[in-house]
């Protein structure tokens, strides 16, 4: 591929985004200039693809969609990151997404080159999906609605009800869609309460733009994916463990997934101490007892507690299903 079409077909990647891109950006990301940018985007208007130009300081370059768009262009990444969201699509609550998927994957197969159907096809064989199990789903028109309406940073109308079961209507700025396991998470500025809001998007309905844009505000946290963490993890009760565990430092730091769940100090070649991030009692007892070794709880005395309770009712569930134990329909002893 030549170094002018390489460029085109990564210019037209970026256009292909829903927002409008600044000449001055567009150079600044291909490494050429902005007269260059020019002569490409005439390229392209002449191949067929309608890219719409605004004036002034907020203006730029668009793709815009319509029945008369030439067929889609994708780069041999771009098309083997398409298969792959397509084939792990079923573990997404995202209502009649599975179906789609599959309707989509097989109509991509067909186009991608051997290569690549090679590429896709071995990494679908290797990769077993967990099943996504039950929960409420999301309108995938809900999902696009709102992704619209943060590219383009426009007010947005909806109705929600909250999980006490009241209703409301919101008017919100949008900022991120996050998503979270099987739950997906609007994080917006609602402009009636005046402060940053969590929405889960499966209790929303009849978004809509209001046509009315406005500047991005800057969120009170680093990013949307920790703001909505830290915001989940305030509501409940949280708590900082201090543990001694008898195995070396890197494994224990391995297992428990790297610094994300907090420091893990090496006391000698067969023991550490771990210093954990705010958690519940829950997790913070969960994770200790899947380490697989020994350990000892220096703080908070409510998480020795709360293993304590834990290991008398795992003996007790031990003791009612062993051979020759208590009938298993006799309940835990008072």
């Amino acid at each position: 591929m030549s170094e002018t079409s390489a460029r085109l077909l990564n210019l037209l990647s970026l256009l292909q985004t829903p927002r409008e891109w600044p000449g001055s950006e567009l150079a600044e990301r291909l490494g050429v200039t902005s007269r260059t940018i020019r002569r490409d985007i005439e390229r392209l208007r002449d191949l067929g693809y309608p890219v719409h130009a605004t004036m002034g300081a907020d203006g730029g370059y668009r793709l815009a969609a319509g029945t008369a768009m030439p067929p889609l262009l994708l780069d041999d990444e771009e098309a083997v990151a398409i298969a792959v969201g397509l084939r792990s699509a079923a573990g997404h609550a995202i209502e009649g997404i599975e179906e789609a998927s599959v309707r989509a994957l097989a109509k991509l197969e067909q186009v991608l080159p051997a290569r690549l159907r090679r590429r896709v096809g071995t990494l679908g064989t290797a990769t077993v999906p967990l099943p996504a199990g039950d929960g409420p789903t999301v309108d995938p028109e809900h999902l696009t609605v709102l992704a619209a309406a943060i590219a383009n940073h426009e007010r947005l109308r909806f109705r929600y009800r909250a999980g006490a079961g009241t209703r409301s209507k919101r008017l919100v700025e949008p900022h991120r869609l996050v998503a979270a396991g099987r739950r997906w998470y609007l994080v917006a500025y609602d402009n009636d309460r005046e402060d940053w809001r969590i929405f889960r998007v499966d209790r929303l309905s009849e978004p809509y733009p209001t046509g009315v844009r406005t500047p991005p505000r800057e969120l009170p946290a680093a990013d949307a994916g920790r703001y909505v963490r830290e915001r989940m993890q305030g509501t409940a009760a949280t708590h900082r463990a201090v543990a001694t565990v008898y195995a070396p430092a890197a494994e224990v730091a391995a297992r428990l997934g790297g610094p994300a769940a907090g420091e893990v100090e090496a006391l000698d070649e067969a023991s550490c101490r771990w210093h954990s991030r705010p958690d519940s009692l829950e997790w913070l007892a969960v994770r200790l007892t899947l380490l697989g070794h020994e350990f000892t709880v220096h703080e908070p005395a409510g998480l020795t507690a709360y293993l304590r309770a834990l290991g008398g009712r795992a003996s007790r569930a031990a003791d009612r299903s062993a051979p020759g134990g208590p009938a298993a329909d006799t309940g835990p002893t008072p």
